[in-house]
């Protein structure tokens, strides 16, 4: 086995995990995927007979290019048009079994993503490396450059932050646990791919009423169109607002040219709308108990980019 063929191997072993951790940390699978190819080109030429753990080098490799690039988004954030979502994992729904695709980790929700936006970006990477992928803290502190004690107040000031957020939230979980243990879903998967799917066929019906009742009094919209697309520049607010937004949108649309898909976002139940088979809009549809609680609109072409990719992460 030649060097190249060593790096190779141990490189492709790691890089669901590696792509897991940057995309979590950058709410972009674009970036992640930037900052995993960064990672390739430095281990590439690195001599892995002097690294005593490949996995955790490129843990720190690409924790701390994420990290640089995560500074760099939050600057330009500043002046990001309407609210910021993260970019969207779509999979489809399994004919046969239509929880088959749902599973995902609680840490890939859209819900966690959008709270973990509260965080500063050192939080945010030890909360990540310490909850999410079981890191101890003395590595986390080689991580970020801090003693292990100051790494631990990192970590527990960003608990404290997300701390109520999880509350109510379908997917997300529990800040005073571990992060990467299951949570108790509060309706299954089946379920809340029917709710959302008659939800879908009420919106694009134009039947108000219908879409108010399936509505949580206190229901959020959040739409995320950045320089590109005209969305709601704030979130709407409140069941009657958010079914008048929503089938107002719908009557916009060319419904001779669109086509909707059912899927899963995030392990949430979702739709892409594709105008002329092109994917012009994908929607998260956050189901608690037997009605939508929150849903999120993602218009912007830059983050719409890797719908219908196979992507493999952890």
């Amino acid at each position: 086995m030649t060097g190249d063929d060593e790096h190779l191997i141990v490189f492709e072993h790691e890089r669901p995990r590696l792509v897991g951790l940057a995309y979590r940390l950058l709410g972009s699978l674009a970036d992640a995927e930037d900052a995993v190819q960064d990672a390739w080109l430095r281990w590439s030429r690195t001599d892995v007979t002097l690294v005593e753990n490949p996995a955790a080098w490129l843990t720190t490799t690409v924790s701390r290019l994420g990290l640089d690039r995560l500074r760099a988004r939050r600057r330009a954030q500043e002046t990001y048009l309407g609210p910021w979502l993260p970019e969207p994992l779509v999979r489809p729904v399994a004919l046969d079994d239509p929880a088959e695709h749902a599973e995902m980790a609680d840490s890939l929700t859209t819900a966690f993503l959008v709270l973990l936006e509260r965080l500063s970006p050192e939080e945010r990477l030890v909360l990540l490396l310490a909850d999410v992928f079981g890191e101890p803290f003395p590595t986390v502190a080689e991580v970020v450059g801090r003693s292990p004690d100051a790494t631990r107040q990192l970590a527990v000031r960003a608990r404290r932050k997300l701390t109520g957020g999880y509350n109510g939230v379908q997917g997300a979980t529990d800040p005073t646990r571990s992060l990467g243990e299951a949570s108790t879903r509060r309706t299954s998967q089946r379920a809340q791919l029917a709710i959302a799917t008659s939800f879908v066929g009420a919106v694009m019906s134009g039947d108000i009423e219908a879409v108010r009742a399936m509505l949580q009094p206190d229901a959020v919209l959040t739409s995320d169109g950045g320089p590109h697309r005209h969305a709601a520049r704030r979130p709407v607010v409140g069941a009657d607002r958010v079914a008048r937004f929503l089938v107002n949108l719908a009557k916009r649309l060319p419904l001779e040219r669109v086509r909707a898909e059912v899927v899963w976002v995030n392990g949430s139940p979702g739709m892409v709308v594709l105008v002329d088979d092109v994917v012009s809009m994908v929607q998260v549809i956050e189901v608690s108990g037997d009605l939508v609680s929150h849903q999120y609109t993602i218009v912007n072409p830059d983050k719409l980019g890797s719908i219908g990719r196979s992507i493999e992460l952890v």
